[in-house]
């Protein structure tokens, strides 16, 4: 009989993780790792993913890196064929590659908006789409919206806010296709604020202003904190969840 804690490791498994060269993508691809996975790490700028994989190899797991943008559907393909070639199988895709903004509604310009939009619910389709085809039942894929998808922290952030929603609408309606009939699950992870390339973007003035107040802990929050939940949608932990989205927010959503 397996025993509770088996359920969370994800050993003999691979794992693609976009957006890996900094912020969020890095924690994930350790935390995989350390959950026992292999991991295929991508990013448009790949001398910056040598960190990221010098931190999943110090785990024990194997690690290879791979270009991509993922608005050009060919590279998601090929990052998907790099984790069978490497390691003959793909179980966990978590689609971590994004773009935010802060900037008002009336001087986003239309290259802007859509910029954001291409990025991360264009992108976040393609790879999706990519890894679907060649993962066996049994795999899971994670969409990482944003609990501003679901809220707002009264700062300006229309196309950000409206991709995330997005994202979390994608999630659910690839779950509705690929469950039954592939058997992939696909999750949404929708963290708060956390530390990272974007929430360095904000001024402290902004954070003690909109973002601290707003949390029920009254502070950001700690890389691993948002890492142990993408475990558990990656893993058997999880097995009986598809179309969810699970906020690691603080608080945010109550307060």
């Amino acid at each position: 009989m397996t025993g509770i804690l088996d359920r969370f490791m994800l050993t003999g498994r691979t794992a693609v993780v976009t957006g890996a060269s900094s912020g969020l993508g890095v924690g994930f691809a350790r935390a995989l790792a350390e959950a026992g996975a292999d991991v295929v790490i991508a990013a448009r700028r790949c001398a910056m993913l040598e960190d990221t994989k010098a931190l999943v190899e110090r785990t024990g797991r194997r690690c290879v890196t791979a270009t991509c943008d993922v608005t050009d559907p060919a590279a998601c393909d090929r990052v998907a064929r790099a984790a069978i070639d490497e390691f003959g199988h793909l179980d966990i895709l978590v689609n971590n590659a994004g773009l935010g903004t802060v900037m008002p509604a009336l001087r986003e310009t239309p290259t802007d908006f859509a910029r954001v939009m291409d990025v991360n619910v264009n992108g976040s389709f393609h790879m999706a789409q990519s890894c679907a085809r060649v993962m066996n039942p049994g795999g899971s894929i994670i969409n990482i919206a944003s609990v501003l998808g679901l809220t707002s922290f009264l700062m300006p952030q229309a196309a950000y806010s409206a991709s995330k929603s997005a994202v979390i609408g994608l999630t659910r309606d690839l779950a509705q296709q690929w469950t039954p009939r592939k058997g992939i699950r696909v999750n949404a992870l929708a963290p708060g604020f956390f530390a990272s390339e974007m929430t360095a973007e904000l001024s402290s003035d902004a954070l003690d202003r909109y973002v601290i107040p707003r949390t029920l802990f009254g502070r950001l929050g700690d890389g691993p904190e948002l890492d142990s939940a993408l475990v558990f949608l990656a893993s058997d932990a999880s097995s009986y969840m598809s179309g969810i989205t699970l906020p690691v927010d603080g608080g945010a959503l109550v307060s």
